[in-house]
This record gives C-alpha cells, sequence and structure tokens, in this order.
C-alpha cells in the first residue's frame, strides 16, 4: 500500500467512539477465558462497526493501554472503524497531514510497530515533534490479516513512555488475531448479503422483460447484461433502473 496515501479521505461516518465493553476484571490474567468471552461478545456484535467497538473497548481492560482504536482498508482507501476517545482521530489525522508515523509504516509494510517512547523516537521525526501536545507517550501498532490481506491495524495507546511489555505485545496479537477473523466474517456476510440481493433484483428485472417483451429467461437476461456492457454500469444497477423505472435505455 502507498504509504503517501493518507487518512484525510477516510470515511468518518463510520467512526464508533463506543460500545457495551466486555466485562473484565483488571485483576484477572487474560488467558483463554477472558478471549474466549471476547470471542462470544463478537460473534453476538450486530455489524461491522459493533464489533471493532467491542474490540478496542476489550484491549482497554485487557491491555496496559489508556486509548485505543481500529482502522480498516477498505478497497484502497482506509477508515477510521472505531476509536475509544476522540483523541486516537487526531492521532490518525495527524499522520495523514505528516505523510509519516507508526501507523503508516503499520498500515503501508504490515508489519507490527512498537514506539516504547515519543520523546526518544527517531524513525518519524516529525510526527514525534507534533505528538508533544497530545496526551500519549507510547504506542503498539499491530496488523490485522485475513489470510494474505491485511485488513486492518489495531493501535493501542499509553500516556505513559514504555506503556507497553512483551506480554502486551503477546495479548496485542492475539487480540488483533481475533478481530481480524470476526471482521473477515462481518465483511464475508455483507458480501454474501449483497450478492444475494443483487440476484433478487436482477431476477425481478428479468421478469420484467419477460412479461413486456414475451421473452425467455436466458433472452431476458441477454438484455440486461448487453445494456449493463453498453452503459458501463453494473448488472445490478441496470436491474435497480428497469425496476424503478420500468425503462431500460432505448426499451420501454
Amino acid at each position: 500500500m502507498d504509504q503517501s496515501v493518507g487518512l484525510a479521505d477516510v470515511r468518518r461516518e463510520g467512526v464508533a467512539p463506543s460500545t457495551t465493553p466486555v466485562r473484565v476484571d483488571h485483576q484477572e490474567s487474560f488467558g483463554a477465558d477472558a478471549f474466549a468471552r471476547l470471542a462470544l461478545e463478537l460473534h453476538d456484535a450486530d455489524g461491522m462497526h459493533e464489533t471493532v467497538g467491542a474490540v478496542v473497548q476489550f484491549a482497554l481492560q485487557a491491555e496496559a493501554c489508556s486509548y485505543a482504536g481500529v482502522t480498516l482498508t477498505v478497497r484502497g482507501s482506509r477508515e477510521i472503524a472505531a476509536v475509544t476517545d476522540p483523541l486516537v482521530e487526531e492521532i490518525y489525522q495527524l499522520q495523514s497531514d505528516l505523510g509519516e508515523g507508526p501507523l503508516m509504516t503499520a498500515l503501508s509494510e504490515g508489519i507490527a510497530v512498537h514506539v516504547p517512547d515519543v520523546a526518544a523516537e527517531t524513525r518519524w521525526p516529525a510526527w514525534a515533534q507534533r505528538l508533544g501536545p497530545y496526551r500519549v507517550r507510547s504506542s503498539l501498532h499491530v496488523p490485522m490479516w485475513s489470510g494474505a490481506q491485511l485488513i486492518g491495524v489495531l493501535s493501542l495507546f499509553n500516556t505513559a513512555p514504555n506503556g507497553f511489555s512483551t506480554d502486551d505485545e503477546a495479548i496485542a496479537h492475539i487480540l488483533a488475531r481475533h478481530a481480524s477473523i470476526a471482521v473477515a466474517a462481518e465483511r464475508d456476510g455483507e458480501t454474501m448479503n449483497a450478492a444475494v440481493d443483487a440476484r433478487k433484483l436482477v431476477g425481478q428485472a428479468m421478469g420484467i422483460l419477460m412479461e413486456r417483451f414475451d421473452l425467455d429467461e436466458t433472452r431476458a437476461f441477454e438484455i440486461l447484461k448487453r445494456h449493463s456492457q453498453q452503459t458501463n454500469t453494473k448488472l445490478r444497477d441496470v436491474a435497480q433502473e428497469l425496476i424503478e423505472t420500468r425503462r431500460l435505455g432505448d426499451l420501454r
């Protein structure tokens, strides 16, 4: 992914600053039981943004972090899908404006990026200098993978330097994996639902053509397909047009 592509055109209507968190005792050891409960929470989540919202809220309790966020990749663009505080959005936007920063590197290279101490950071000097007014002194950014596809990054922030231990990093990777599975499942479900809806629309449009012009299914589909190719319009949209207007190009 081109690191020069910023976050300025991010679709912010998807931001979910809060959701009902998974209830976890801070004193509890975050082993299999805690993550099993997270898996159930993600399974019950209603939609993509509630899913990632549950992830970042869980991170606040399972990790030594003050803030958390998830950025997803969506058809070549980036979407801030969930944050626990508006401050995280500001930090993301700062990196977009500067064209550098740990999140940008994690997204473009698909690697985990740990910033132990912002004040001592030299990899992104402009970012480190501009981060001064913010309440963040260390951060951790872990890529989220679905197979070989990078689908996002889980970001954790701490108000103190050296806020993340080796154990914290290990938990972050496990949490990112759970989030990846949940997000991939949500996307697969959305894609499947969209495909079913498209087939229904095409079927309805074919029925209109068959009734109006006394055509069989094959001929009706060929007309829709030809119009789609001639107008460079998706077949689903061609069908929608015919259903809504009862017109299709020169056909009446």
